[in-house]
């Protein structure tokens, strides 16, 4: 598809029409009906096309993304130099599995240690094979140090990892447990941000602590300032690796390559996913040296896993995202952003509880559910998401202009005042 759009609709608050479930968006949704598997609760539209932090809809209307994929498209939809890269290695070469070396993969696993601080990588294809990866890695590396019993890892209350067996066990919020019972074994759950919790939950058996900075799917709720440093040093106290989930926050997202790097400490293994294709799918997790001579060959492993054209994509990802200019960017828009949402928090006090974030990971936490007001800011032409029930979840693209960011809190304004 060429990157040219139609014209742009006006930014005004009377520019965007209902949106409607009529044409080809209908058509297509009636056959989703028909064959996908029901098991998402998806908003009535078919998006067709994107350009930056616009995307069209299968009936040419037009919207707003400040959620860009969940948190995904870092660089904005069809960001040109993405484009070129995965074009060009299109025409070269899709596949060869993990076999074989490729030149793509070792350049992204270069970038990513250096920006990180930790030396191995590994991919795989999503953020919830990522976690997969921290955990089998913990467990490995107790055993290898002479602790077989210590396969237990501590999470967080109201946290979010990820849809396999294990790190939807490892997810602290029930309602994802429900149904898949009984659960494995291994896996305890304590107040996020509660330190004394934490120490009292370490015994005999705990392997390792997995935490998110932000608690993404969580309602964006961020770690109280100290939290991850004390976590390092109870982890380097008792043994345990400290696990960072940096899913959601990682590459770029908080004005830092990775979250962690805000409290100037070094985890033992981190996993990513989501920003770090810009949509294609790929995920890594990275850790340290010492740490990663425990997943020695037959270990682990993905056939997809860092795959030619999803690698060279990340690393363009990781090159812009690396560059002070776009960190300082995103910092400067995400305070930019959050400034206005609370000024509108003080015009509208009964209905927003509380704005918060830290970058361009912004929640807007109501007194009521999320839910009717996410759907009037679709018809009224911006498409955002829910993180819990009662948040709605902000995170555009690092491109996006100001302008952009004024338009969507107008959007959203008329949205809790309809």
């Amino acid at each position: 598809m060429p990157l040219t759009t139609p014209t742009r609709t006006a930014k005004t608050d009377s520019a965007a029409p209902q949106a409607t479930t009529t044409g080809k968006n209908q058509e297509w949704m009636d056959k989703a009906k028909a064959h996908l598997l029901q098991n998402y609760k998806q908003q009535p539209i078919v998006l067709e096309r994107g350009l930056g932090s616009r995307v069209w809809d299968a009936d040419g209307r037009e919207y707003l993304d400040l959620i860009s994929g969940i948190a995904t498209c870092g660089l904005g939809h069809c960001h040109p130099e993405v484009v070129v890269a995965v074009k060009a290695q299109l025409e070269k070469l899709w596949h060869v599995s993990n076999v074989f070396y490729s030149e793509p993969q070792i350049e992204l696993a270069a970038r990513l240690t250096t920006a990180s601080g930790l030396q191995r990588a590994f991919f795989c294809n999503s953020g919830g094979e990522a976690n997969e990866a921290l955990l089998k890695l913990a467990r490995k590396v107790q055993k290898d140090r002479g602790n077989p019993d210590r396969y237990e890892v501590i999470s967080f209350d109201n946290s979010f990892h990820g849809r396999t067996l294990a790190t939807v066990t490892a997810t602290g919020q029930p309602k994802y447990h429900k149904g898949f019972e009984p659960l494995p074994a291994g896996f305890t759950h304590v107040p996020y941000g509660d330190l004394e919790a934490v120490r009292r939950a370490v015994g005999p058996h705990t392997a390792a602590i997995l935490v998110e900075p932000i608690q993404g799917e969580g309602g964006v709720r961020q770690a109280p300032p100290g939290f991850l440093k004390a976590l390092r040093a109870l982890c380097d106290e008792k043994g345990l690796l400290l696990l960072v989930d940096e899913i959601q926050t990682g590459m770029g997202r908080t004005g830092k390559v990775f979250a962690y790097q805000h409290e100037g400490i070094l985890p033992d293994g981190i996993s990513l996913a989501k920003s770090l294709g810009n949509g294609l799918p790929i995920g890594a997790m990275l850790c340290t040296e010492e740490a990663g001579k425990s997943l020695v060959p037959g270990t682990h492993g993905s056939t997809f896993g860092g795959n030619l054209v999803a690698a060279v994509a990340a690393n363009v990802v990781a090159r812009k995202v690396t560059e002070p200019q776009m960190l300082r960017d995103v910092a400067q828009k995400g305070e930019y952003f959050l400034s206005r949402l609370r000024e509108l928090q003080g015009r509208l006090p009964t209905v927003i509880k509380e704005a918060r974030g830290l970058g361009l990971l912004v929640g807007v936490e109501l007194f009521q559910d999320a839910a009717p007001f996410i759907a009037k800011c679709r018809e009224l032409g911006m498409l955002v998401n829910a993180a819990g029930e009662k948040t709605i979840r902000f995170a555009p693209a690092y491109t996006v202009a100001n302008d952009d960011l004024d338009h969507g809190v107008r959007i959203l304004e008329r949205a809790l005042k309809a």
